[in-house]
């Protein structure tokens, strides 16, 4: 079995005449935790939302143990093992927190229509093995005690957090954290990233980052790929992306001469 889990080959994506992400090549192997970084508007969300089959690529392939996702629609593709986070906070705010996670933990259930409908013991068995399921996962966040409270009014750091609570509901192989820090403060971000590399470890997970926060993203990823306008410039451990010479131009740009 390869040790790559995640896959992308020449993928790119063309809006008109606007190539929002050219030719990337890069790969995710199992377990491991790696991170997309980039400026503004470099393609990074475009680059997660070609992976999980939100947008379809104009050219390339995405693979997922081996197995190409070309056609699949972005339910196919999680219910295949890969789930993900949003830059804008996607909560049910209507609903509680249990019921936002309960949603996505139902993506695997056993039981059919008739099973709910007749109110069976598989049904009861099922409904309470998901709800115990769902409790263990806001507990790893500290959101246990807040479980019947409407997600809506929980604070904007928390919410981010149900967010990875609801991703991880899904029983994923590989998540996708899309600015998981964005809104936090220090002392969020600290905890946030002894949280994700203990989702990692315990659940057994493979986690791809895109974020701003470059402490967060140099102190627990282990490689990370630079978008800079939808091209891949650089890719490395955290120490080759600190001292590349390409990547500081596209942050900070170069003088020009006089």
């Amino acid at each position: 079995m390869s040790a790559v889990l995640l896959e992308a080959r020449n993928i790119t994506m063309q809006f008109g005449g606007l190539k929002a992400v050219d030719s990337l090549q890069f790969q995710v192997k199992k377990g491991q935790l790696a991170g997309l970084i980039g400026p503004n508007g470099a393609g990074k969300t475009t680059v997660f939302n070609m992976l999980t089959g939100v947008y379809q690529p104009t050219h390339g392939e995405v693979f997922l143990d081996g197995q190409s996702l070309s056609g699949l629609r972005p339910y196919e593709i999680s219910h295949l093992g890969i789930t993900r986070t949003f830059q804008n906070i996607r909560l049910f705010k209507g609903l509680n927190v249990l019921e936002n996670v309960l949603i996505a933990a139902h993506q695997h259930v056993q039981y059919g229509l008739l099973d709910t409908l007749l109110q069976t013991k598989r049904f009861k068995s099922s409904e309470q093995s998901l709800r115990s399921k769902v409790i263990d996962l806001l507990h790893i966040f500290n959101l246990e005690k807040k479980a019947l409270e409407p997600a809506s009014s929980l604070p904007y750091g928390e919410q981010r957090k149900l967010e990875i609570v609801r991703a991880l509901a899904t029983d994923p192989k590989i998540i996708l954290l899309d600015e998981p820090a964005a809104g936090m403060n220090h002392s969020e971000t600290h905890q946030l990233m002894e949280t994700i590399a203990k989702i990692r470890s315990q659940f057994n997970l493979t986690v791809l980052l895109i974020e701003h926060d470059m402490k967060l993203v140099m102190g627990i990823c282990e490689n990370i790929a630079v978008l800079d306008h939808g091209v891949k410039i650089e890719e490395g451990a955290p120490s080759v992306i600190q001292n590349s010479a390409k990547v500081i131009e596209a942050y900070l740009g170069v003088e020009d001469e006089a």
